[in-house]
């Protein structure tokens, strides 16, 4: 696929970067070639195959839930910049009605 450099210029302008001739006319070429390997893809043979999520099949990757101790209130917080009556202080961010 030839990617022109009108649409290399498009794509800077909607992703707001400011390229000069030169560099749409190097990245017209580069993501040309990006797009052409990337277009291989489409010679793979997978007439009849069923489309994948994952490669490995995944059965019930979960842990069981143990109960262990956690934390004590002074170490989880003894880096906090700001606590306040044992719990973290943090700004407000709701407005009150």
């Amino acid at each position: 696929m030839n990617l022109e450099k009108e649409k290399v210029k498009h794509l800077a302008e909607l992703a707001r970067l400011e390229l000069g001739e030169e560099e749409a006319a190097e990245f017209s070429r580069q993501l040309s070639e990006v797009l052409a390997y990337a277009g291989k893809v489409r010679e793979a043979p997978v007439a009849g195959m069923e489309p994948v999520i994952h490669l490995l099949s995944l059965a019930n990757v979960f842990r069981e839930d143990e109960v262990e101790p956690s934390l004590p209130r002074e170490e989880a917080l003894a880096n906090a910049p700001h606590r306040e009556e044992g719990f973290f202080r943090v700004p407000r961010i709701l407005e009150e009605n």
